[in-house]
């Protein structure tokens, strides 16, 4: 402060003494000057720019940390295995949770349909939540197989394994062959019907790559493989899926898919235009808002109607009501326009699957504990 105030009238003095600026800058630019010509005033502020020079700007200040690059628990893993765990994107938890929560719902309604004791759902939730690790896992990695290229140029996607050449594209197929060979050690463990019914999920996991090259909707496409679970962990229970409550749910699941992925989408809108990829985000574009609060609204619709059709109770419409109160609010604060925000904006959209699954899991607690309650709040 004391500085500004002192060179304000020496600034105020200065009178130009050549073609060439003020002594002042010349000082400060090395280039000569012309003494003689100097007055009073301009040797004051010549006399406090070389202070400034010469004292002001070598005394050291306080040194500014580096800021360390963003790293995670892989990082403290032998670097070998690194790159074939970023592939599977599992320091990213959220995803999982995503190809999760349908399962559970799913298993936890058909539990609660046929009235199984506890250990049935508890186990089918263990062996699905293996099976979310590992497809969604298998489903990264086809993922950056197809894209390795296109990642190259996206500023989110660049730092990818395939895409920076931490490992070829063999390296990643063959790592692939082992992910599908779990994921099916897993799958074995069902039934013949819930079996079949998990393979044939596979073709649309292949697919979705390339969905975003050729359709501005790759995220229903996703949605059909994400959503797989509510068909499959009904049929892991009851023997044969339920198609009267199963369909709704898968359609409800859809619906929420499309609203999460095209908030997930709006990150990389600006590199998409320019490499040429599609997306709802894209397709939406300025109405993204309204459009996601029709799907919302379609999405707790469906699940709503599934829940009616199973005769559920208070709890489940309890975990419908929290589950829009959060998709409201990722709506209504979400900034299509900033990456932070949208992910901030994905990640809450989680939270809407684990209230469904809460109301699911409560209305089945309160059913085996034996306590009473309306039914069906609906009828």
């Amino acid at each position: 402060m004391y500085a500004k105030l002192f060179l304000r009238p020496c600034q105020l003095g200065l009178r130009r003494c050549s073609p060439g600026g003020s002594p002042s800058s010349l000082i400060a630019s090395g280039r000569p000057y012309n003494r003689p010509f100097l007055q009073r005033e301009d040797k004051t502020a010549l006399s406090f720019r070389v202070f400034q020079r010469n004292f002001v700007q070598s005394t050291p200040g306080p040194s500014t940390p580096a800021i360390p690059s963003q790293r995670t628990w892989v990082d403290s893993l032998p670097t070998p295995i690194r790159p074939y765990l970023y592939l599977t994107r599992i320091d990213k938890p959220i995803g999982t949770l995503l190809l999760f929560y349908p399962c559970a719902w799913s298993i936890t309604m058909a539990s609660y349909a046929l009235q199984v004791p506890w250990t049935v759902p508890a186990t089918f939730i263990g062996l699905f939540g293996v099976g979310a690790i590992i497809m969604r896992g298998a489903g990264c990695t086809i993922n950056d197989i197809w894209d390795r290229n296109l990642d190259k140029a996206v500023a989110r996607t660049k730092e990818r394994p395939l895409a920076r050449g931490d490992i070829n594209s063999s390296q990643a197929v063959a790592f692939l062959g082992a992910q599908l060979a779990t994921g099916l050690a897993v799958l074995l463990q069902f039934n013949w019907y819930s079996i079949l019914l998990g393979a044939s999920s596979l073709s649309v996991v292949g697919i979705y790559p390339l969905m975003k090259r050729v359709t501005y909707w790759p995220q229903a496409v996703l949605g059909l493989a994400f959503n797989w679970g509510a068909l499959l962990g009904w049929s892991a229970v009851a023997g044969v899926t339920d198609w009267s409550v199963c369909l709704p749910l898968y359609a409800g699941g859809i619906c929420w898919t499309l609203v999460y992925d095209t908030i997930y989408a709006h990150q990389d809108k600006s590199d998409d235009k320019t490499v040429g990829i599609r997306s709802t985000a894209l397709l939406f574009g300025a109405n993204t808002r309204p459009v996601l609060t029709g799907l919302s609204v379609a999405s707790l619709s469906f699940i709503s109607y599934a829940g009616v059709l199973n005769a559920h109770g208070m709890p489940f419409y309890l975990g419908v009501g929290l589950a829009a109160t959060q998709l409201g609010r990722v709506l209504v604060k979400t900034d299509f326009d900033d990456t932070r925000s949208c992910w901030n904006g994905f990640v809450g959209c989680g939270w809407a699957g684990f209230w469904l699954w809460m109301g699911a899991l409560g209305d089945y607690t309160v059913l085996m504990s034996g306590l009473s309650y309306p039914e069906n709040p609906f009828f």
